[in-house]
């Protein structure tokens, strides 16, 4: 199932708004005009809260949307210019440096005295600002991707994502999430630079729709699959930074830092949400751990406070403690999700069932080894199978079988994981005859699985194609499709060719 991806409109009403043609300080004006006449021509700094304040909920929408746009085109110019000051402040310029010059020993530090903004975002500032400068400095705009000739350099894989910033479709922040996650090509031939160059324009077309936190997850997990040998090596180069640390601040008290490897993150992270889900998980559950939520919903403690806790009791406990003791109903676990490779055995990587980090098939084959396998019979979108009518409630296999097909809450701009999730019957189970299978089925995190039912919303789906929500009012349906992750763990991005083939025997 080849997924194309489709320009739909952006759900965020009143959201920051490009008029494609238009030149550049004639876009500024029109937006401080729009601002103005809701402001008034005379406002000042000091009035601002209080004329706020005044606005009807249209006016704030409005004053929001046009003061997004400044600041997106205002933050391209100032992103353009760090691309200069780096230019002009290479090692080779030395003392006479742009950056050098002025008492700096770098574009970034420079950057952070002129603008007031943290050493993260002036490096940001410096990356993409050389991004656009790399893509302006190899071929021209009228130019098709990769052509060749006398004095034309291809253009860079990355070229799209610059374009987009340019163009308002694509922020800053989307766009570093993007060229960080997926990184350089392997190497420089043209199957590389293609590959890296597809993935980035789907990223990018994707962006509208995702969170930048969704953005740079997916990208790496695309570089992962374009790379699986330098997924390994990503993998065992966090691996051998993991770290724990304590000291102890001026008051005498205790502090720690803990720095995790991907396995031991997913680990925590599965302890951690199977003690706190019946506080913050689904209310549709048997009634031990029903008793169990209504007990840590009374519970003073803080989320942070019982997470502490938790932890020293697993430390106390150790290797000695019963299951049941600490996690009551529901152990703990990570489970991990790999496609069978074509001749056998597991595919070059695999991910997380909760966060779809990506692991190494060396891990995968591991907790095989460990933990023995499930098997779960998809489709290549990852539609799995369906059982019917036979039970109200999905059952734990069908569970499984929609976490890896939805990987946590299909709400847009949500994050909540798997664990967290309730599986919601897009058909009514007694109006509709609604059936308990899994294309009719999605998952929705509580809070949104509640604002579903008692908001208005509802969701659809047409056959196998993507499920649909429809506000409430009858406004126009937005979709909902996978996590980028999954998208693609099903999809058709392929690494590139090896450069060197063995010879035959």
């Amino acid at each position: 199932c080849r997924s194309e991806t489709k320009r739909i409109a952006s759900s965020n009403v009143g959201g920051p708004v490009h008029h494609e043609g238009m030149a550049f300080f004639s876009e500024i004006d029109e937006h401080v005009t729009r601002m103005r006449d809701l402001l008034g021509e005379e406002l000042r700094a000091e009035d601002l809260v209080e004329t706020a304040d005044d606005l009807s909920d249209a006016g704030i929408l409005e004053i929001i949307s046009a003061a997004g746009s400044v600041r997106r085109l205002m933050e391209q110019v100032e992103i353009v210019a760090a691309g200069v000051v780096a230019a002009r402040s290479t090692r080779d310029a030395g003392h006479a440096g742009f950056a050098q010059s002025r008492g700096h020993s770098s574009p970034v530090s420079f950057l952070q005295e002129m603008t007031g903004s943290s050493r993260v975002e002036a490096q940001k500032q410096v990356r993409l600002g050389a991004s656009l400068r790399e893509s302006a400095s190899q071929g021209t705009g009228d130019e098709q991707p990769n052509r060749e000739g006398p004095g034309v350099l291809p253009q860079p894989w990355h070229a799209s994502l610059g374009a987009a910033l340019l163009a308002g479709t694509l922020s800053s922040a989307q766009h570093d999430a993007i060229l960080r996650g997926l990184g350089a090509p392997t190497d420089e031939t043209d199957d590389a630079r293609e590959a890296w160059r597809v993935a980035a324009e789907q990223l990018a077309l994707e962006a509208r729709e995702r969170t930048v936190e969704e953005l740079g997850s997916a990208a790496r997990a695309v570089r992962d699959r374009l790379d699986p040998d330098g997924a390994e090596r990503r993998f065992l180069e966090r691996f051998e930074r993991r770290s724990f640390r304590t000291w102890r601040d001026r008051d005498g008290i205790k502090h720690a830092s803990w720095v995790f490897d991907d396995e031991g993150a997913a680990f925590l992270e599965a302890v951690h949400a199977a003690a706190l889900r019946p506080r913050l998980g689904p209310r549709f559950v048997d009634e031990t751990e029903k008793a169990q939520a209504d007990d840590l919903t009374r519970d003073p403690r803080s989320n942070e406070q019982l997470a502490y806790d938790l932890m020293l009791d697993i430390i106390r406990a150790g290797v000695l403690a019963e299951p049941k003791n600490v996690f009551g109903t529901r152990q703990a676990g990570v489970r991990l999700v790999a496609t069978s490779a074509p001749r056998g055995g597991v595919g070059p990587i695999g991910h997380t069932e909760d966060g779809l980090h990506t692991v190494p098939a060396a891990v995968v084959a591991q907790r095989i080894c460990e933990s023995g396998t499930v098997a779960v019979t998809v489709d290549s979108c990852g539609n799995p199978l369906n059982v019917g009518r036979e039970h109200r409630l999905f059952t734990p296999a069908q569970r499984v079988a929609l976490a890896i097909r939805d990987g946590g809450c299909r709400w847009r701009g949500c994050d909540r994981p798997a664990l967290y999730c309730e599986a919601h019957h897009i058909d009514e189970w007694a109006a509709d005859q609604g059936r308990t299978d899994i294309d009719r089925g999605i998952l929705l995190c509580r809070f949104h699985h509640g604002q579903l039912h008692h908001g208005g919303w509802r969701i659809t789906r047409t056959g196998k194609e993507e499920f649909m929500l429809h506000p409430p009012g009858g406004g126009a349906a937005v979709p909902l499709p996978p996590r980028l992750a999954l998208r693609y763990a099903w999809g058709d991005i392929d690494p590139p060719p090896p450069r060197f083939r063995p010879v035959a025997a």
